[in-house]
């Protein structure tokens, strides 16, 4: 990352008033009345926060699904409204041409008209016109039947559509009661703990972070001589911007975000849309070995790919991290990595 970019991370991730850990430390673990140790505290909680932000990535896909499909059932229903228009004028070519047949009806036969004609020319003639007319009327009933089938399959589609728009709005109600469960239950526990107990699962989570950063940084997986792309640089630059914002399931900006809201709507800006949730982004971007990261890069993390954060370099990510937190600048080894993710590789 180049050292104007760097400088502008930490100089905004300072003014938000950014921690590297998620939870503060300011006492000693006491001990545990219940008979849970801190460390089976810490890894309830944790558990807790990842299966919200599973539930929360599930919201956000099927939220996702039914705008795409809200968008296609409005598309349904203008092709629609104007098959319908061309059907009725269809209808009343075709009603003309009946009323005219009728006017125009006789017993008598074409050849018997040739033959009793004054003028046989004229007679053909007015043949050749009659079979034209019968051309004609033969297009119209045609394109009469065509423009009726389109309607109809046009038809079926719009409410097979919308069928499936109201089963996604239920699935969607579904799953953000479902996120809304799980934090209930990450309330839940947090109230049930004293401060004391607070700050010493800020402690030790602080610590396992901080070594889990150290056997990373150690194990020569981070290279920092990689310069971003010009849209890198500018998602880093847009992430940036929203340092100290805070995270709120489902939200996409710019008052709020959650974690794949933030580093979509960043490369969104940057102009190279991506995936809205996480899981989307691991199945569908180009991925990239960690040694190779540069700014910009994205970093997945948990074997379910549910939580996503922006490299910014240094062994730093750009993160919208759970529930009652902030935007903020995070070590790269906050939870368990899965791999990382270049949006713009197609591109360079």
């Amino acid at each position: 990352m180049s050292g104007k970019v760097l400088r502008l991370v930490c100089t905004a991730a300072v003014t938000a008033g950014c921690v590297l850990a998620p939870l503060p430390a300011t006492a000693a673990p006491p001990p545990d009345p219940g008979g849970a140790g801190v460390a089976q505290q810490l890894t309830d909680l944790q558990q807790l926060y990842r299966q919200a932000e599973q539930a929360t990535e599930t919201y956000d896909a099927t939220a996702e699904k039914l705008k795409k499909q809200r968008a296609e059932v409005a598309r349904l229903d203008g092709a629609l409204a104007k098959v319908r228009l061309s059907l009725q004028d269809s209808r009343g070519a075709a009603g003309r041409l009946a009323r005219q047949q009728y006017q125009n009806s006789t017993d008598i036969s074409p050849y018997v008209r040739l033959l009793l004609a004054r003028d046989p020319q004229q007679a053909l003639d007015q043949g050749h016109v009659i079979g034209r007319l019968a051309r004609e009327r033969a297009e119209t009933v045609g394109r009469l039947t065509g423009t009726e089938k389109r309607a109809g399959a046009l038809a079926r589609a719009a409410r097979k559509a919308l069928d499936q728009q109201l089963s996604l709005a239920a699935r969607q109600k579904k799953d953000r009661d479902d996120v809304q469960g799980r934090l209930k239950k990450v309330e839940e526990l947090l109230v049930s703990l004293t401060p004391e107990q607070i700050s010493a699962l800020g402690e030790l989570e602080k610590s396992g972070v901080d070594k889990a950063q150290r056997t990373l940084v150690a194990s020569g997986a981070l290279d920092d001589n990689r310069p971003p792309s010009p849209e890198g640089d500018r998602a880093v630059r847009y992430a940036v911007r929203q340092l100290g914002k805070p995270y709120r399931w489902g939200a996409e900006g710019p008052a709020s975000y959650d974690c794949s809201g933030l580093t979509s709507k960043a490369w969104d800006r940057a102009g190279t849309p991506i995936p809205r949730t996480s899981q989307e982004q691991w199945a569908q971007l180009p991925r990239v070995p960690l040694e190779q990261l540069r700014p910009g890069d994205l970093v997945v993390y948990f074997p379910e790919a549910t939580h996503v954060a922006m490299y910014v370099g240094r062994g730093m990510v750009i993160q919208a991290p759970r529930t009652g937190e902030k935007i903020k600048v995070s070590p790269i080894a906050t939870y368990p990595i899965l791999g990382a993710l270049r949006p713009d590789e197609r591109d360079t």
